[in-house]
C-alpha cells in the first residue's frame, strides 16, 4: 500500500479506485504475468473479473497466468528450498509466530476484503480468519510435534527417524474460503521446510511463498510441473479426481478434496430448539457455500414441530453483511444463483413441497444487481429427486422423512460423497449407534458442522477426498514430509557392563 493511502484499508481502496489488474507474488515481490496487457482486462482469455457479489460491481481483474509464469514461480521456489529447509525447525517456528501476530493485527482489514470480494457477512469473515489462524498456531508447535525418534536398537547401534521436507509444493485453493483454506496448508508446508506455490512482512525469505493467479490451465501447469513434489487441491470432486489421477501418474504426492452431500439425522428424542437452530446455522452459514454445510435432513418418523421450527427460524434470516446475528450474504456469482434456484424449481416439478422459497427474496436496497439467493427448504416425497443426491452448494435444505434409523443410515451410506454427517439426539446409545455406521470422515453429535480443531485433522472419504491423508493435523505433517531413517554403528566395547 502506498504512503498516500496508509490510512485507507485495502477494501476501501478497491471501492474508491478504478478496477485494476492484480499481480502475482513471486520471489518476494509483486510481478506482472509475462503476457501482461492491462488494456485487455476485459478479455476472458487474459483476465478473470473480481466482482463484489453484493452488487456485481467489478473491483479488480485477476490475470490468467501462463506457463512462463508457472516456470518463474517454480524456479523461485526451487532456489529458495535449500536455504529454507536447512534452517532449524525452531527458526521457522519463530517466523510463524510473527506471521500469527500479523494476522491478528490485520484481522479487520482481511475480514473487510473477504466481505467485499466473497460476499460473506462480517461475522463469517472474522470467524474464517480465526479458524485459519488455528493452523498457524498449530504450526508454531512443530518443533515439539516433529521431534523424531532415536533409540539404541542393539549394542553399539542406534536408529534415528526424522521428518524431512519434500521440496516445492503446490496448493490450489477455491473461492469460498479465501483465507482459511490457504491457511490449512501454508503454515505446515513452509513450517516443515518446504517452499510453496499458492494459486490463489512476516520474515519469509524471497521464494519461500509464491502466489500465482490463474484458472484451469494454470492449475494444470502447476500440478504437472516436474519440479513440484506434492499437490493439494480443494474444489469439485470431478476436478479433484482429475488432478489426483494426472499428478499421481507423474509420481507426485496428491491430496485433493472434493465436494460433499452432508446428511443430518434427527432422532425423535432430539432437543427441538437446539436442533432447529443448529440445522439452520449449518445450511445457511456462508450462504451454503461450504463443503461442510448441511444438505439433507433425515427425520426419523414425522417430526412436524421440528420442521416448522426450522422453517420459522430460516425464514427470519435477512440479507446483509453486517457483523450481527440473523444475516445472510450473497452467493459468489449469477451462475450460482441460477443453479441453486434450478434445483428448487426442478424439485417442485417432481412433486416436492416447497416449505420455504428463497428464489424471489428481495435484495437489499442499493444491491439489486447483486447475487442474492434466499434460504429454501424443500420436503421431498421421492428418494430419487436430484436435489437429494447432488451437491447444491447454496442455502438449501432437503428434508426427507424415513421410517427408522436403519433406513436413515442406508440412505446416508448410499451417497457417493463422505465429508460429514450428524446425529441429533439426547441419547448416548443412539449417538454411538450412528457414529459407528455413518459413511463420512467427520461426524457430529448435535453439531451440524463438525469441523475438527487441531491437532485433529480435516478430511472426508469416498468422493470427498482423493488421496491417502488429511489436509490438517498429524496427517498433514506426514503428507508434507518424508521420513529419514539413520542407523549408526560405533565400535562395540570389548567388555559388556550395565552401561553398554
Amino acid at each position: 500500500m502506498s504512503s498516500n493511502n496508509q490510512q485507507q484499508t485495502f477494501a476501501q481502496l478497491l471501492l474508491t479506485t478504478a478496477p485494476t489488474p492484480l499481480e502475482n507474488f513471486i520471489g518476494g515481490v509483486h510481478v506482472a504475468p509475462h503476457e501482461w496487457d492491462s488494456a485487455q482486462v476485459e478479455n476472458p482469455a487474459k483476465f478473470i473479473p473480481v466482482t463484489n457479489p453484493a452488487t456485481s460491481e467489478v473491483i479488480a481483474y485477476a490475470p490468467l497466468s501462463k506457463k512462463d509464469d508457472v516456470e518463474f514461480a517454480v524456479k523461485s521456489a526451487s532456489e529458495a528450498f535449500d536455504s529454507w529447509s536447512d534452517r532449524t525447525m525452531k527458526d521457522r517456528a519463530q517466523i510463524m509466530i510473527r506471521f500469527h501476530q500479523l494476522i491478528v493485527k490485520h484481522r479487520e482489514d482481511i475480514a473487510n476484503l473477504i466481505v467485499l470480494e466473497h460476499g460473506k457477512t462480517k461475522t463469517e469473515a472474522l470467524a474464517e480468519i480465526d479458524k485459519g489462524n488455528e493452523t498457524v498456531e498449530y504450526a508454531i508447535s512443530l518443533p515439539q510435534l516433529t521431534q523424531g525418534k532415536i533409540a539404541d536398537v542393539s549394542r553399539g547401534i542406534s536408529c534415528q527417524d526424522s521428518k524431512r521436507p519434500l521440496g516445492v509444493v503446490v496448493s490450489i485453493v477455491p473461492f469460498n474460503f479465501p483465507f482459511m483454506v490457504p491457511m490449512w496448508t501454508l503454515p505446515l508446508i513452509v513450517g516443515l521446510g518446504n517452499t510453496l506455490i499458492l494459486k490463489p512482512k512476516a520474515g519469509f525469505p524471497p521464494g519461500v511463498i509464491n502466489i500465482v493467479n490463474g484458472g484451469a490451465e494454470t492449475a494444470t501447469f502447476l500440478s504437472t510441473h516436474p519440479a513440484v513434489r506434492a499437490v493439494t487441491f480443494v474444489g469439485t470432486s470431478a476436478v479433484a479426481e482429475q488432478i489426483h489421477r494426472s499428478s499421481t501418474s507423474l509420481g507426485k504426492r496428491v491430496l485433493a478434496l472434493g465436494g460433499a452431500k452432508n446428511h443430518l439425522v434427527a432422532s425423535p428424542d432430539c432437543k427441538l430448539a437446539m436442533t432447529a437452530q443448529d440445522v439452520v446455522n449449518s445450511f445457511t452459514g456462508c450462504s451454503g457455500q461450504r463443503c461442510m454445510a448441511a444438505s439433507v435432513l433425515l427425520t426419523i418418523g414425522p417430526q412436524p414441530e421440528l420442521v416448522a421450527e426450522i422453517v420459522k427460524r430460516a425464514g427470519t434470516l435477512a440479507f446483509g453483511q453486517e457483523a450481527e446475528a440473523g444475516k445472510m450474504g450473497p452467493v459468489i456469482d449469477a451462475a450460482s444463483v441460477k443453479r441453486i434456484n434450478a434445483y428448487v424449481t426442478e424439485s417442485e416439478w417432481q412433486g416436492a413441497e416447497i416449505l420455504l422459497d428463497g428464489r424471489n427474496k428481495v435484495a437489499p436496497s442499493g444491491c439489486e444487481t447483486g447475487f442474492w439467493c434466499g434460504a429454501s427448504i424443500v420436503k421431498h416425497r421421492k428418494k430419487s429427486d436430484k436435489m437429494l443426491r447432488e451437491e447444491v452448494f447454496g442455502p438449501c435444505l432437503s428434508i426427507l422423512e424415513v421410517s427408522s434409523k436403519e433406513e436413515a443410515i442406508a440412505f446416508e451410506n448410499a451417497n457417493s460423497y463422505g465429508n460429514a454427517a450428524c446425529i441429533y439426539t439426547s441419547d448416548p446409545w443412539t449417538a454411538d449407534w450412528f457414529t459407528k455406521r455413518f459413511s463420512a470422515g467427520m461426524l457430529g453429535v448435535n453439531i451440524g458442522v463438525p469441523v475438527p480443531r487441531e491437532p485433529f485433522s480435516f478430511g472426508g472419504i469416498n468422493r470427498s477426498r482423493f488421496g491417502d491423508s488429511d489436509i490438517t493435523g498429524e496427517g498433514a505433517i506426514n503428507f508434507f514430509t518424508w521420513s529419514k531413517k539413520v542407523t549408526t554403528k560405533w565400535a562395540v566395547p570389548d567388555e559388556s557392563n550395565w552401561m553398554s
